[in-house]
């Protein structure tokens, strides 16, 4: 429930907003409009740059920067942070073609910019989804978000104090801030960010508990496990026991459906996987995901940790443990990770006086997030993402896409603020097709996913495209042809420097990640006439596409007459490849090819003896085509290449555009 106390303000702020306390500026027309050319805003194009680094920084103090970055930036874009110490935020820095100044300190930028913030949105630590209530405020009032300990360090008279003014409820928290501050937000784009997250303590010293050494993917391993923890007794802070993937170039880490600790024999703690009874133990479950058998899972990077609490004096401490497919697990006495704010995209947000929120789409905050949804009209972007399980990409996507409303995974899009008004020469020009004779063979063509994922491909498709390997064969790459409005620089990039054997083509599922066949019947042409528009623009007439999965959960809904006549009326399409992981789905509703991908998993060998599994029933009468996936979290450039020589015949590796051509031979 919200509290009805008074915010606690600096001597002459002036409050007013359904009697909480708070008195907005209006929206300015500027902020508010968007031209017929753009979906997404620009906030001008820079002409110097202040630069630092603020990786090396706490949540906090890169939350009170980035919300600075927004207010600074809506004028004209000036300052720009690097995060990584890989060097891709200054590589990206380098295509902007400014002139920049380089700042030893970025918490030296607050004294350089102080004037152009009127101080701080307090947030409350007690409450963590205050901390994008506090963003939201950050735009509205010019302000920035941050900590009292920070508005006393930096000189920062307080707008707002968050404290005290929520109970720790997040439906009851966004409830408030849709009631009261969406009025006055702009409703060009929502925007949907964690509050916080778990960063890794240095020094912890992880034990080996148990270890799944052969590759399982189907749980043909599954048994309660007895792993003994009593090394780590006494444990003044606890027994932390980590669940990993012991491989994590293949997408099927340690899986648990349930677990029980005994205390020299007492049972201290018993639970099932994504239950109430396992809330207390959950130490960070951020990076893990929930199955559709109660269970818990982390592949390749992810990870869950439980806490256990023994009672003093315990001399034996012992957890059973339903587990299955490549775990790996590990324990310590040392608090492992720290919770603070996620301080990403919010310069963008705050620039555009979005909306800031975290919904997980199921229960009270589901329902909640569906009345957001409806708020705003077809085709408004939701930027950001939500919360990482099943529940979240899935009834996400479907309950944006049965709003109208399109997904844009830019939570970890960097110096949006930045990239969004960096000019830059993109081509609308569709690339020439290689010619190919249609032969009794077995076409295969490559598609690199996540294409969709703004954050991809600023990040890891940067250092992807990088590798001196691409190029060896043909591959098609997902972007997502929306970076011509959040960053021309980016897409330009990659058109400008692709090899002969590199396809840029659209990521799903088009203008944004969507599932079309749970779009209103009435909507679904603004999505499809968006994505042409874009396409156009973009020079891409072929698109990787999902839709929304069956009832049952095995498995995609085939794309129909319906959704493919909706993109043959709109865009320039000439094939899609659908999301379907079993390679099985072949079809040509409304007379445009549609191909279910064939997603094997594990290395280039594992991926070519699949392969020849897959075409054993071909009789070699005629041509085959498959439509391969390729994993952009595990594979590089490397493994496309070591795959291609593995390659014979009857195999004819071909890019995207001369697959289709060669399918529609066919008919």
């Amino acid at each position: 429930m919200v509290s009805r106390r008074s915010f606690l303000m600096a001597p002459g702020a002036t409050l007013a907003a359904a009697g909480l306390g708070i008195s907005l500026p209006a929206s300015s027309a500027a902020a508010e409009s968007r031209s017929a050319a753009r979906l997404l805003p620009s906030f001008g194009s820079p002409v110097h740059l202040d630069v630092a680094d603020a990786g090396a920084l706490g949540g906090d103090d890169q939350l009170l920067l980035t919300t600075l970055q927004g207010v600074v930036n809506r004028k004209r874009p000036r300052l720009y942070f690097t995060y990584d110490t890989s060097g891709l935020d200054q590589r990206w820095l380098a295509s902007t073609g400014v002139p920049v100044t380089h700042h030893d300190h970025a918490v030296d930028l607050i004294d350089r910019y102080r004037g152009e913030i009127r101080g701080a949105v307090l947030h409350d630590p007690a409450v963590p989804d205050s901390v994008n209530v506090a963003t939201t405020l950050a735009g509205l009032e010019n302000a920035v978000a941050a900590t009292a300990e920070q508005a006393r360090t930096y000189g920062l008279r307080t707008v707002a104090d968050l404290r005290g003014r929520f109970d720790d409820d997040p439906a009851a928290v966004y409830r408030w801030q849709l009631d009261n501050l969406f009025p006055r937000c702009s409703h060009t784009f929502l925007t949907g960010l964690p509050p916080t997250r778990t960063v890794k303590a240095d020094g912890v010293q992880w034990r080996e508990v148990a270890r799944e050494s052969v590759r399982v993917r189907d749980s043909s391993n599954r048994a309660v496990r007895t792993f003994d923890l009593s090394a780590e007794l006494p444990g003044a802070d606890g027994v932390f026991l980590r669940f990993q993937d012991s491989f994590g170039d293949d997408g099927w880490g340690a899986s648990v459906h349930q677990v029980t600790v005994k205390a020299d024999g007492q049972v201290i703690a018993s639970f099932t996987a994504g239950t109430d009874g396992e809330a207390p133990y959950l130490f960070d479950g951020l990076n893990s995901a929930l199955g559709g058998d109660a269970n818990r899972f982390g592949d390749g990077g992810g990870y869950f940790i439980y806490r256990f609490a023994p009672p003093a004096g315990t001399g034996q401490l012992v957890a059973e443990v339903d587990v299955w497919n490549q775990y790996l697990v590990t324990a310590t006495t040392t608090p492992p990770t720290r919770v603070e704010p996620f301080p990403y995209f919010r310069d963008y947000a705050v620039a555009g006086r979005a909306m800031v929120l975290w919904l997980p789409p199921a229960g009270a905050t589901g329902e909640l997030l569906d009345e957001v949804f409806s708020r705003v009209t077809p085709t408004t972007p939701y930027c950001g993402w939500f919360s990482n399980d099943v529940a979240g990409e899935w009834g996400g996507v479907d309950r944006a896409s049965r709003h109208g409303i399109e997904v844009i995974a830019t939570d970890f899009y960097m110096n949006g603020t930045v990239h969004a008004g960096v000019p830059a020469k993109i081509s609308s020009t569709v690339r020439p097709r290689p010619k190919a004779s249609l032969r009794n063979r077995v076409y295969l063509t490559l598609t690199v996913g996540e294409g969709d994922n703004a954050q991809y491909c600023q990040r890891r498709m940067r250092d992807l495209w990088d590798n001196p390997a691409r190029g060896r064969v043909p591959v098609n790459w997902t972007v997502s042809p929306l970076l011509a409005d959040l960053g021309p620089a980016l897409l330009a990039y990659y058109q400008q420097t692709a090899t002969a054997n590199d396809l840029l083509i659209a990521g799903p599922s088009g203008a944004g990640y969507t599932y079309p066949g749970s779009w209103p019947a009435e909507a679904l042409d603004s999505y499809t006439e968006l994505s042409g528009r874009f396409l156009r623009r973009t020079g891409m007439d072929l698109v990787y596409a999902y839709n929304q999965r069956r009832p049952d959960g095995e498995g995609w809904v085939p794309l129909d007459e319906r959704v493919v006549s909706s993109y043959r009326r709109n865009t320039p399409l000439r094939g899609i490849v659908q999301s379907w992981e079993t390679g099985d789905l072949q079809t040509r509703p409304a007379g445009l090819q549609v191909i279910g991908n064939f997603s094997p998993q594990g290395d280039a060998a594992e991926y070519h003896a699949a392969l020849v599994r897959h075409i054993e029933g071909w009789d070699g009468a005629g041509p085959l085509f498959v439509a391969g996936a390729v994993n952009a979290w595990n594979w590089t450039p490397d493994d496309i290449a070591e795959l291609g020589e593995l390659l014979g015949d009857p195999f004819e590796l071909v890019r995207g555009d001369t697959f289709f051509e060669l399918l529609g031979r066919t008919v």
